[in-house]
């Protein structure tokens, strides 16, 4: 039996005092951390900013003279590629906000319209039906006469007046909350703009602090984890971009052949919602249900047949090439990352499940066909 050396023990009975200290010190230890997060979340949310930016500066400088030699161009090219990418991306939202804010104001305006008509058409039908007769109309009114309006009023003046403080203190909480989050959007996106500005010094000097403090062996697996990181996401992100913009597109299309109202709204907010995941679209097809059977129920009923034939076609075929293909993960595993991300983090665990999914299972499958034997001849 091959002993234990003197390092060994020492790397053992260290890793188990530091499991000790977590487990006895864990409430401590869970508030540092949380506070520790809460100050990095500028720079963590500048990072995730950062990522899809990069993807469309990449694009500007492949097509922005990338032969060319001039000092002063190259000096201003990441400055303007970098501009570039957040005017693209700005008016991407601009777009989306311009088509679908109106139309959403103008639906809601025309549902409040609405609803005096629709309770008197209710009161209509209840006294047609014999429920509302004029008996109990008559009982109702005198219940409203006997009541003691007064003493409730008084009740609630002096309840609203014990709550005013809480109300006072729960609005100005509100209002800080809202301060502290343009502030910290703020931060995150000045960090994101240094962060792609020097993305080649740092990523320099991640190489270099890889080669001083990590053996070679470990450092080649590292990188061959974030490239497949990088790779997967990528591919996600390109892909449900594309997705998402054929499928608003087609949802278009078919309602200006149907004949359906508020199309280009709709399909924005398809294309839009379609970001998410398996379940986008479907949301997105709920909202346009919502606006359309204001204009019409039987134009809605329309709407969502259309919307159903519309899901299977891009489930079946356009969602397997688009993104399926470009991240190689099986669909059950789609709907397995979407459902576990969702549950964990909400919409944000949807949209970074499918890709993190994706590269797992590449490193596994990877890692499965190098240690398979050899298929015989």
């Amino acid at each position: 039996m091959k002993e234990i050396s003197g390092r060994a023990l020492f790397r053992i009975a260290l890793t188990v005092f530091a499991l000790f200290l977590a487990i006895h010190y864990w409430a401590g230890i869970a508030q540092f951390l949380g506070m520790l997060l809460g100050a990095c979340a500028p720079l963590l949310l500048g990072l995730c900013l950062a990522y899809p930016l990069n993807l469309l500066m990449r694009f500007y400088e492949r097509h922005f003279f990338p032969r060319s030699r001039r000092k002063g161009l190259s000096r201003v090219r990441p400055g303007l590629c970098l501009l570039f990418a957040f005017l693209t991306l700005l008016g991407a939202l601009v777009f989306v906000w311009l088509l679908v804010i109106p139309q959403l104001s103008r639906c809601l305006q025309l549902l409040l319209t609405q609803v005096p008509v629709a309770a008197e058409a209710a009161v209509q039908y209840l006294a047609a039906q014999g429920i509302l007769t004029p008996e109990r109309v008559q009982g109702i009114a005198e219940w409203a006469a006997s009541f003691d309006w007064q003493s409730r009023l008084m009740d609630i003046l002096s309840f609203s007046a014990a709550g005013a403080t809480s109300v006072l203190s729960s609005l100005l909480g509100a209002a800080a909350s809202v301060l502290s989050g343009f502030v910290t959007a703020f931060f995150a996106a000045t960090f994101a703009v240094f962060v792609l500005l020097n993305k080649r010094k740092l990523a320099d000097q991640g190489q270099r602090l890889m080669r001083r403090y990590l053996r070679e062996p470990v450092r080649e697996r590292l990188l061959y984890v974030l490239r497949t990181l990088d790779d997967c996401f990528h591919r996600f992100i390109v892909g449900q971009c594309a997705e998402a913009a054929v499928l608003g597109t087609l949802c278009a299309l078919g309602m200006l052949l149907l004949g359906l109202p508020y199309p280009l709204m709709i399909g924005a907010l398809t294309a839009f919602t379609a970001l998410i995941p398996v379940v986008g679209a479907y949301l997105g097809a709920g909202v346009g249900a919502l606006l359309i059977v204001m204009e019409s129920p039987v134009q809605a009923l329309v709407f969502l047949v259309f919307i159903v034939v519309l899901q299977q076609i891009d489930g079946n075929l356009i969602y397997p090439h688009v993104v399926g293909s470009s991240i190689q993960l099986p669909g059950i595993w789609v709907f397995a990352a979407v459902t576990v991300g969702g549950s964990l983090f909400g919409i944000p665990g949807m949209l970074i499940g499918v890709p993190l999914a994706a590269c797992a299972y590449r490193l596994l499958r990877n890692d499965v066909n190098k240690g398979a034997p050899a298929a015989k001849s």
